[in-house]
C-alpha cells in the first residue's frame, strides 16, 4: 500500500544547471605512485578531511590490509587563492581493532575493513570511519569511531539491511561509499554507493540507478534518526567497446549547512575514446525533502519520494582547453572535504582520488574555491 498523500515516486530530476559554476580550480597537486612513507605504501586515497585547528589533513587509505595494516595519514598542503602546493605527508596511523591489534589480510572469519570514508571531528579528538565490509569473510558494512592515535572507541549497530545477504543487501564493493558530520558534531550521515539489490539496478548508459540510501545517525546514543534515498544519474558516457566496463555512483557526501549536503558522483567509462575515462559530478541536495525510508525493506517506485538534486559542477568544466588552471584528466576521486578558509574568506573545497596502487592512475589532490 503506497504512503497516504504522497505523490507517486519516480527518479529525482536533477535541476537544469546554474548560470555559472559553483567551483573555481585553484590547483591540482599529485603523490608519486605506491610512495614509501614509514613503513607503509602510499596510495588508495578514498577519504579526506581537515582539522582547523592543527592545520592537519586526515587522508584515510582503503587498502584492506592487503599491502599494509589499515590505515591513515595526516598532511598539510600550502595553498594561496590562486596556488594549491605539493603535499607534505606528516605521520601514518594503524587503526586497531577492540584487542589492540592492527587489522589483518582477508581470511574467512575475520573483521577485514575495506576504509573509504573519514571524518575528524574536534569534539571528541576523533575520527570516524565507513568500512564497506567483506562479504567473503562475512564482514559487515561498519561505521566506527577511533583514537586519533587509531585505537578503537565503539562500532555502530547499523540496519541489518546493510548486511550481506543472499539476493538483497548490498552489492559487493558498493556500500558504505560516502560519511558527512553535521556542523555542530552531533549527527553523522552514511551513504551508499549504490542500491540495494532489492530497491533496485545500479546505472546503465541508458539509465539512471535504483536510490542509494542515505542514514542519519545520532553520534551520542547511536540510534538511527532517518533515511532518504538519492538516485544517482545514468552512466554519462559510452565505453568503447559497448561490452566493457562503465559505471556510476555516489563517492562522497559533505555537509553544506546542518541540512544542505553536497553529493559527489562519479562514473568511469573503459576505453580510449571522447565519453570514455572518469566522470565528477557535485550535486546539492537539502536533506528535509526526501520522505523517510527506513522502515521501508523495499523501494517499490510508489511508497516513497527521493530528494531532489541540483548540479552544482561538473568537472568536466576544468579540463581541455580555457582560462586559468586546467587538468588533463580526471581520477577516481572518492574523498571530499572542506579546507581551510581562503584569503577572501570563502571555503575552499577539496577531493582526492584513489589510484587503487595501479600505475595507470594517479593520486590526484583538487582544490577549489566553493561559490555558496
Amino acid at each position: 500500500m503506497g504512503l497516504v498523500g504522497l505523490p507517486r515516486a519516480h527518479p529525482a530530476p536533477a535541476s537544469p544547471s546554474p548560470p555559472r559554476t559553483r567551483l573555481r580550480l585553484i590547483g591540482e597537486a599529485r603523490l608519486p605512485h605506491r610512495f614509501q612513507f614509514q613503513g607503509s605504501t602510499v596510495g588508495g586515497l578514498s577519504g579526506i578531511d581537515y582539522d582547523d585547528a592543527s592545520g592537519l589533513f586526515y587522508l584515510l587509505s582503503d587498502d584492506g590490509s592487503s599491502i599494509n595494516p589499515a590505515r591513515f595519514y595526516t598532511a598539510n598542503i600550502a595553498m594561496e587563492t590562486r596556488h594549491l602546493g605539493e603535499p607534505e605527508l606528516r605521520s601514518v596511523t594503524f587503526l586497531r581493532q577492540a584487542d589492540g591489534s592492527t587489522y589483518p589480510a582477508a581470511l574467512r572469519g575475520i573483521d577485514v575493513p575495506d576504509p573509504e570514508a573519514m571524518r575528524w571531528r574536534a569534539a571528541s579528538q576523533s575520527l570516524f570511519w565507513t568500512s564497506e565490509g567483506h562479504v567473503l569473510t562475512g564482514a559487515a558494512p561498519a561505521l566506527r569511531e577511533s583514537r586519533a592515535d587509531g585505537t578503537l572507541v565503539r562500532e555502530f549497530a547499523l540496519p541489518p539491511m546493510f548486511d550481506f545477504q543472499l539476493n538483497q543487501g548490498p552489492r559487493i564493493n558498493r556500500t558504505l561509499e560516502g560519511l558527512a558530520l553535521s556542523p555542530d558534531g552531533k549527527r553523522a550521515w552514511i551513504a551508499m554507493e549504490a542500491a540495494l539489490r532489492q530497491d533496485g539496478p545500479v546505472p546503465t548508459v541508458q539509465a539512471d540507478g535504483g536510490p542509494c540510501r542515505f542514514t542519519e545517525i545520532d553520534l551520542s546514543s547511536g540510534n538511527i534518526l532517518r533515511q532518504i534515498a538519492y538516485v544517482p544519474d545514468a552512466v554519462p558516457g559510452a565505453p568503447v567497446p559497448p561490452a566493457t566496463q562503465a559505471d556510476n555512483g555516489v563517492t562522497e557526501i559533505l555537509m553544506l549547512d546542518a541540512q544542505r549536503m553536497l553529493v559527489l558522483e562519479r562514473a568511469y567509462m573503459a576505453g580510449h575514446g571522447p565519453t570514455t575515462g572518469n566522470s565528477l559530478r557535485l550535486y546539492l541536495i537539502d536533506t528535509r525533502l526526501g520522505s523517510d525510508t527506513l522502515g521501508l525493506p523495499t523501494l517499490r517506485p510508489d511508497i516513497y519520494q527521493p530528494v531532489a538534486k541540483v548540479l552544482l559542477a561538473d568537472f568536466s568544466a576544468f579540463t581541455g582547453a580555457g582560462a586559468g588552471p586546467r587538468l588533463d584528466r580526471l581520477d577516481n576521486t572518492e574523498g571530499m572535504c572542506w579546507g581551510p578558509r581562503l584569503a577572501n574568506g570563502a571555503r575552499s573545497l577539496h577531493v582526492i582520488s584513489d589510484d587503487n596502487f595501479s600505475s595507470r592512475q594517479i593520486t590526484q589532490w583538487l582544490a577549489f574555491e566553493f561559490f555558496d
